[in-house]
């Protein structure tokens, strides 16, 4: 099973940004980075009138779009599918799989966190919590990095979750 870490955080707290530096910190040390992000009011990825749009409006189940350089899968679901399913039936050739989002779940999670944007953390100790990012110190009896400091947190994922690939 490729392993999921969950980044979660509060609106407006550098979730996305932390992604942005935390990725070619990984791939860097020679690892495949998936990513899935997580929008509960749903998406659309498909532009009105295009091919795709209308291969799914015509009932397409799946529609893929590829070209040289990516691929796309459009799948109609009728439930959401979990992290697991998606982990082990869509994502492959991959060492690590990152979420944005998914803070409900019931995966490893890394909160990122900015005092001049939130008073307190969203995570609670149910909440499988295994390292704080922010601008501030916690003790919540896992580690706190800076949230500037991506090779420290990139060396702890590489050590909890990547030690057996290497």
């Amino acid at each position: 099973m490729i392993p999921i870490v969950s980044i979660v955080g509060k609106s407006d707290s550098g979730k996305t940004t932390l992604m942005e530096k935390l990725i070619p910190e990984l791939k860097n040390r020679g690892y495949r980075v998936a990513t899935i992000k997580h929008h509960i009011h749903g998406f659309e990825i498909d532009k009105e009138g295009k091919d795709t749009w209308r291969h799914t409006k015509a009932g397409a189940d799946e529609v893929v779009i590829s070209s040289p350089n990516k691929l796309a899968i459009i799948k109609v679901v009728d439930k959401e599918y979990t992290l697991d399913k998606i982990g082990s039936s869509i994502i492959k050739d991959v060492d690590i799989i990152l979420t944005e989002g998914y803070k409900k779940g019931d995966k490893p999670k890394i909160e990122v966190f900015r005092s001049e944007v939130h008073k307190e953390l969203l995570c609670t100790d149910e909440d499988n919590l295994i390292a704080i990012v922010s601008d501030r110190r916690f003790d919540r009896g896992v580690p706190c990095f800076d949230i500037n400091d991506i090779k420290g947190l990139a060396d702890l994922l590489e050590k909890t979750f990547l030690k057996k690939i290497k």
